[in-house]
């Protein structure tokens, strides 16, 4: 059982402090009671002494895995406190063995999984809140957990593609990048005084040679102010996409990208259809599933627009209608969830949607991704053939007007 660490204070008014092993926090200020002490703090000693300890992030795989073992315990029987125990003595990672005492703890205290999982929005996503809720009011909470798992497995999958195949771009970037500011800031300066005698000559100097100069003087003067705004204004950028406003913006921007935008809207409607035919299949209300599968779209925009389409469903619309008039889900989609309400074969439509969506998803991120690199070293070219033909067209003209 857990250990719980409490500063008590005595019928006398005296401080006093120790641990308790018992089974959650509401049987500790049991225990304190029964010995006639007042509690000021009570806390699980693994949080009270990793308070100072820098907490380590918890790796998706890793919580896929444990959501599994968490769904296979509960489909054999166990309690879901003891399930949350069991995993939580052996769990090898400190921070995930944290979140589910502290689970274990909540839901003890008389809090749903839900809202336990709520508590830590660094560990559960939106996601697996949402289907956790959906599972545990529809009763296939075990199939809920193991769908959410095998969903992150698979985002976790693409996302390691995705940044294994960028590695080289980013490469090209950096070294290109340093190379550039090298030559702007250092190479290109030792060539002024040069420049300043053809313009005194009245030969007069190149249009990239004028921008040149000009470049390099403004960062060698205030590279370093600039370099100091650049921070404080990503900085800035990452507070204000924190806001519920923010995250809206940034979202609308993402679907209005080139060819990116495209694949950002695929998998939140990919999610959005997933999740939405698994709620449908296991019996939940379409309004409850709507609202249920917007918070785990992953986007905004496309959420307020399916939160918009519930409410002229309440009023007695079909599903395809109100979607189609929000003009975020593409065409195609709709076609289909349209003919499958028809047809009353609605949840099994979706996921097949959603497998497709992927699919076509996945293709579509292999193709960008291999049009990244080529394009990177056309970029950087270009960058560095700019610097040289700024240099190097003054000393051509001059060697032009000396033959």
């Amino acid at each position: 059982m857990p250990e719980f660490a409490y500063t008590a204070r005595t019928l006398s008014g005296e401080n006093v402090a120790g641990s308790i092993v018992a089974a959650s926090k509401r049987e500790t200020l049991s225990v304190l009671a029964e010995r006639s002490l007042y509690p000021l703090r009570v806390e699980s000693s693994r949080k009270a002494n990793s308070r100072w300890q820098p907490k380590k992030r918890i790796s998706p795989q890793l919580l896929a895995a444990n959501l599994t073992q968490l769904a296979d315990l509960l489909q054999n029987g166990v309690p879901v406190l003891n399930a949350l125990a069991i995993l939580a003595e052996q769990a090898t990672h400190p921070g995930l063995a944290e979140v589910l005492g502290n689970v274990r703890d909540r839901i003890a205290d008389g809090t749903s999984l839900e809202e336990a999982f709520g508590a830590h929005p660094q560990a559960f996503n939106e996601l697996t809140i949402s289907m956790v809720r959906a599972g545990a009011e529809g009763a296939f909470l075990e199939d809920a957990l193991k769908r959410t798992a095998d969903f992150m497995e698979m985002q976790e999958e693409l996302k390691s593609r995705f940044v294994g195949a960028m590695y080289y771009p980013a490469f090209l970037a950096a070294v290109g990048s340093i190379v550039t500011l090298v030559l702007i800031v250092f190479f290109v300066p030792k060539f002024a005084e040069l420049f300043t005698m053809l313009e005194r000559q009245g030969g007069g100097l190149p249009l990239a040679t004028v921008v040149l100069l000009g470049l390099s003087d403004v960062l060698g003067r205030y590279g370093l102010v600039l370099a100091l705004a650049a921070a404080g204004l990503g900085y800035w950028l990452r507070k204000l996409a924190a806001t519920d406003r923010g995250r809206l913006l940034v979202d609308r921007w993402k679907l209005k990208i080139p060819v990116a935008g495209k694949i950002f809207l695929g998998y939140a409607v990919s999610r959005f259809c997933r999740i939405l035919g698994t709620l449908l299949k296991n019996g939940v209300p379409i309004l409850k599933s709507l609202e249920i599968s917007s918070e785990s779209t992953g986007n905004r925009v496309l959420a307020q627009a399916i939160l918009q389409s519930a409410e002229n469903i309440s009023a007695g619309e079909t599903l395809a209608r109100p979607l189609a008039e929000c003009g975020v889900i593409p065409r195609s989609v709709m076609a289909m969830i349209a003919v499958a309400e028809e047809s009353n074969n609605l949840d099994n439509v979706l996921v097949n949607i959603a497998d497709g969506i992927d699919r076509k998803t996945s293709r579509q991120l292999d193709i960008m991704v291999r049009m990244i690199e080529p394009l990177m070293l056309l970029v950087m070219g270009l960058i560095i053939m700019f610097v040289l033909i700024g240099l190097l067209l003054p000393i051509f003209e001059m060697s032009t007007m000396m033959a």
